[in-house]
């Protein structure tokens, strides 16, 4: 069926463009999940975003944008620790096309963050873009904000993501020991200071009451290469599968909802999806979730 094509519920399929099925998704209370699948990690990025309504949706002239990859930790690309560069480096082309005044890409690291901008090498396919910034956090730039959480009443975050005009999430999908994966309401925890091992004693209500307060505008999934185990950090490439796809929705939690399933589990095998979806924060049900081949 052509990406295009949306099924009636009388069963005749009626040839849409991305915003128009974006419409009857809402109407229907549904929520879209783009899926683009190929080699070319530049263009299947670009198909996923426009399949979602295209950048222009979210980044408008003269916005300053935040590009929120993993680059937590001092592994290459390969190993599936981090988000690919070549995917963050098509998000961050595509809110310049926008029109973008300037765009921000930056990580609160778990490891040395000098050796993790390098190895993950995000640093080094942005570093000659004009109008792009990736720069180590600033820990004086962290604010308390109060969230009114269950879990966390308040908390330090990242000033740079508050003031964005347009906050773009691009995670890595991959294990992790505690919360069983990490994907796009995880992701997340780039922004925070403070304490970090703290919510881990609560961590699927602390996620979800950060994610509450503070809304990506578009959430891009790297599933171009997964990581099954050993993570969040990895570092054997036993443990690394190639799936060539990427993952769009405006949905955070639908996002990571269907990224589950690529490593055989169920969105209700993952406590921080199951929370956030309590909470309202999204769709996890995979029979309302509309998936599109991008």
């Amino acid at each position: 069926m052509d990406r295009r094509t949306f099924i009636t519920a009388a069963g005749t399929s009626v040839l849409l463009v991305p915003a128009l099925i974006r419409d009857v998704l809402a109407a229907r209370g549904q929520s879209l999940v783009a899926v683009a699948e190929g080699t070319d990690y530049s263009a299947i990025t670009r198909r996923a975003i426009n399949a979602v309504g295209g950048m222009k949706r979210f980044v408008k002239p003269g916005d300053v944008v935040v590009v929120k990859p993993n680059m937590g930790w001092d592994r290459s690309s390969e190993l599936g620790a981090n988000t690919h560069p070549k995917v963050v480096r098509a998000v961050v082309e595509a809110c310049l096309a926008a029109g973008a005044r300037k765009v921000k890409v930056f990580d609160y690291t778990c490891n040395d963050p000098r050796r993790c901008y390098v190895s993950s090498g995000i640093e080094g396919v942005l570093k000659v873009m004009k109008n792009v910034e990736c720069k180590q956090i600033e820990m004086e730039r962290f604010r308390k904000v109060t969230l009114n959480g269950r879990f966390l009443k308040e908390w330090e975050l990242y000033d740079e993501a508050l003031l964005a005009d347009a906050y773009i999430n691009v995670p890595v999908a991959k294990h992790h020991g505690l919360s069983r994966l990490t994907l796009g309401l995880k992701n997340i925890m780039g922004i925070m200071g403070g304490n970090r091992g703290f919510i881990h004693r609560n961590l699927d209500v602390a996620l979800a009451d950060v994610n509450a307060y503070f809304k990506s505008h578009l959430t891009i999934i790297d599933a171009t290469r997964i990581l099954t185990a050993h993570g969040p950090q990895g570092g054997n490439i036993a443990d690394v599968r190639v799936l060539n796809k990427v993952i769009a929705s405006t949905d955070t939690v639908a996002a990571d909802a269907f990224a589950t399933t690529l490593f055989g589990m169920k969105p209700a095998d993952i406590p921080v999806t199951v929370t956030a979806y309590k909470r309202g924060l999204g769709e996890m049900n995979l029979n309302r979730i509309r998936v599109v081949k991008a």
